[in-house]
């Protein structure tokens, strides 16, 4: 849902800056297919070209082919012959129409922290546009750590041979310029807002909430959404661990329950943001965390079940008072909306971004803080949440506007 909210989030600006631009998704799946959106109140086609990270390496879009072909046509000298070799294949075709290109990298798969193969099948699409002659824009993201010296050199290529590379959090500014050898403030690394700020919250059709949602209501003092991760819950993609944790994240995420409704009188609904029955899906955590301990709480703990797109969840992200949760892109969505949000961080890109609108002070990090460390960061930015709103309230006319504006600042031209 994280990567949908960017998506989203960058086509809206896409269509910001040229509102008739044509706009196609570069991504690995099995079949090409069409999506429809609406943005500003208007329905968009997106096409979806997919590419293929296969062992079939003669899939005309498996992407070690495409880098081959895109290699060769890039050493002919010959414009005839490479054009020729271009209309061959129908993925370099889109490619080699295409005015520019974008990568958001999943906002931070840009870095080799979540594996070396996951490295590697976010760059091989980024080096197949360099090698098109395309200007390709790093998005908005979180870029690094490079830990081997592998990945740090693919990584200086690929941001070397960038048009311009954006980051989220101004600290990678100073990481991405000392990568690429740039010295001081040049223009071609620059820091802009997450894309997720201007994501539209659009009401659901259908809302199925699991418990009696507001049992309780008259004596509560706020509804607190809670995201729980599926991934933090299993350990990480290890399965031990991943993230280097110093506390228990399921028995963390009963305290933090616990300590709303019993201390804080809240009310609590369980909010997914990633979908499906896959084992690092949210609502399969949220799930079980609400069958273990809905008899606990009466009807002060609820589940938002069902599926839901980026916007659909924002919207109902919206109605909380208050919002805790362990997905970034849960929280962009609650503070975009002037909702106080206490991330439980994992990585690095949540200080960053939490930095980059001033509220860095109330994000729980569970790789330094023990459970303790993390209820007093809960408590605090619970107590505080009216002041926090009110200045939410006042930076997100900017932040949306910078974020909106995106395209229009790289001075690629309206063409």
């Amino acid at each position: 849902m994280g990567v949908g909210a960017l998506a989203a989030g960058a086509i809206k600006c896409v269509k910001q800056w040229r509102p008739d631009a044509d706009i196609a998704i570069l991504d690995y799946a099995k079949r090409g297919e069409f999506y429809n959106l609406v943005v500003n109140g208007r329905d968009i086609l997106v096409k979806l070209v997919n590419i293929r990270f296969s062992k079939k390496l003669f899939l005309p879009n498996n992407i070690a082919l495409l880098i081959v072909l895109a290699a060769a046509a890039r050493v002919i000298p010959f414009r005839r012959l490479r054009a020729k070799l271009i209309a061959g294949n129908s993925t370099l075709m889109e490619l080699d129409s295409a005015d520019v290109a974008a990568s958001i990298a999943g906002g931070d798969s840009f870095s080799d922290i979540y594996g070396f193969g996951r490295f590697f099948y976010v760059c091989l699409p980024q080096i197949l546009v360099i090698l098109m002659g395309k200007p390709l824009v790093q998005l908005p993201q979180t870029f690094g750590p490079f830990k081997m010296g592998v990945t740090k050199a693919v990584a200086k290529f690929i941001l070397q041979n960038s048009f311009a590379a954006y980051s989220r959090d101004r600290d990678g500014l100073t990481d991405v310029r000392a990568l690429i050898g740039l010295r001081g403030d040049s223009e071609k690394v620059r820091f802009c807002f997450d894309m997720g700020f201007v994501v539209d919250p659009v009401k659901p059709e259908r809302i199925s909430v699991e418990g009696t949602e507001l049992d309780g209501a008259e004596q509560a003092t706020c509804t607190v959404g809670l995201n729980v991760s599926g991934l933090l819950y299993i350990g990480g993609y290890s399965m031990n661990n991943m993230f280097g944790l110093k506390v228990d994240y399921k028995r963390l995420i009963g305290e933090i329950i616990d300590f709303l409704i019993m201390k804080k009188r809240a009310n609590i609904i369980l909010i997914p943001h990633v979908f499906g029955g896959h084992r690092e899906s949210d609502s399969e955590a949220c799930a079980t965390v609400y069958e273990e301990l809905k008899a606990s709480y009466g009807g002060r703990l609820s589940l938002l079940s069902g599926e839901y797109d980026q916007g659909e969840i924002k919207h109902m992200i919206g109605k909380c008072g208050f919002f805790i949760g362990s997905r970034m892109h849960a929280c962009i969505a609650a503070l975009s909306q002037g909702v106080p949000a206490v991330p439980i961080a994992y990585s690095r890109k949540f200080i960053g971004v939490m930095e980059s609108i001033g509220v860095e002070g109330y994000v729980a990090d569970p790789c330094t803080l023990d459970s303790d460390g993390v209820l007093r960061v809960v408590d605090k930015a619970f107590e505080e949440r009216a002041e926090i709103a009110k200045k939410l309230k006042g930076e997100m006319p900017y932040v949306k506007e910078t974020v909106l504006n995106l395209f229009e600042s790289m001075g690629l031209g309206r063409g």
